[in-house]
């Protein structure tokens, strides 16, 4: 089969045409059989196109490189821009329901605040009673902890300390 870009010489219109040979779109051509489906004109003929070439069975299509332009990297400090935007409102229901399960969830738990890390190991290796507990945790001590095989999660929504609590 080849693919044919087609061109309406009447109105400029484009269209595609599949035929078996050159010769047969050469002979569908002298009898009149080529119409415009747009207007109908019988005066079409091939359009201008890029050649459509296949790739050998092993060579690897090219990578395609985007040129974006470059954006300027934020300083450490800088805060994120944040969206001004409104949620939509089944996001704002679901993060009530997420809240809501997480403050559940933490009625169980006690806060042992930035020893967290030192009190989940203790537990862990038997150095002191099991308990649920939640705390703060830099994301180099809970990659440690996950390392030794301790379980560890983040919560989706920052905990206020008791203590801060009013």
């Amino acid at each position: 089969m080849i693919v044919y870009d087609l061109e309406c010489r009447a109105g400029a219109h484009k269209f595609e045409g599949w035929f078996g040979s050159s010769d047969d779109f050469a002979r569908q051509q002298e009898r009149g059989l080529l119409t415009c489906p747009h207007c109908g004109s019988a005066e079409v003929g091939k359009a201008l196109m890029a050649p459509r070439v296949a790739r050998k069975g092993n060579q690897l299509p090219e990578p395609v490189r985007a040129t974006r332009p470059k954006r300027p990297v934020p300083e450490a400090n800088t805060p994120a821009p944040v969206a001004s935007a409104p949620l939509p409102p089944e996001a704002v229901a679901l993060m009530h329901k997420l809240a809501s399960m997480q403050a559940e969830a933490l009625k169980s738990s006690r806060f042992v605040g930035e020893s967290f890390a030192e009190d989940a190991r203790a537990m862990h290796y038997g150095e002191r009673e099991a308990e649920i507990i939640h705390g703060q945790a830099t994301i180099a001590e809970a990659k440690e902890l996950l390392e030794e095989g301790i379980a560890v999660a983040p919560l989706p929504f920052p905990v206020v300390p008791p203590e801060q609590a009013n």
